[in-house]
């Protein structure tokens, strides 16, 4: 924190710097401020976790201030994978989605917008439940990272290394 002194009559004013997370905490936050009406759910994945609104009428598919396909760029066939809840309903353009991910990869962080993505579909009509259920898009994956034991040298199925004589 620095001081400035200005005119000899006033008191030193105080300068604060903003940190570079303070900063793009507040641009994602803007962005995820889009007026209008939404629908919002979570989705998760592993650690992953994604708070995904929908809201009616065309607009961009962002996920933590980037386009979608920006960010999941690295994933194979990435567009197909998040645009599947779109395509089984037939409500492909009908929505601009925004979505703020944390924890996790880039994969799981995927799934966990696609999870979300299925649910705010339902919540906002009841009637895609069934065709989004068949396709096993509601279940939550639960399979998660295998915990490590104590003495096992690192890994979680790593054995203990047995005497040599």
């Amino acid at each position: 924190m620095a001081v400035k002194l200005t005119k000899k009559k006033q008191a030193p004013k105080k300068i604060v710097k903003k940190t570079k997370s303070e900063v793009k905490a507040r641009e994602v936050k803007n962005q995820m401020s889009r007026p209008g009406k939404y629908v919002e759910a979570v989705g998760r994945r592993k650690v992953a976790t994604a708070r995904v609104r929908i809201y009616e009428g065309k607009g961009d598919f962002l996920v933590n201030g980037k386009a979608a396909g920006e960010y999941f760029a690295n994933i194979n066939n990435a567009a197909t994978k998040y645009m599947q809840p779109f395509n089984l309903t037939e409500t492909k353009g009908k929505f601009g989605v925004t979505a703020k991910v944390s924890g996790s990869g880039i994969s799981a962080q995927l799934g966990a917008v696609i999870h979300g993505l299925t649910r705010a579909l339902v919540a906002f009509e009841p009637e895609f439940r069934s065709l989004l259920k068949v396709e096993g898009l509601l279940t939550r994956d639960d399979r998660m990272k295998e915990t490590r034991k104590p003495g096992r040298g690192g890994k979680a199925r790593r054995k203990r290394q047995s005497p040599k004589r």
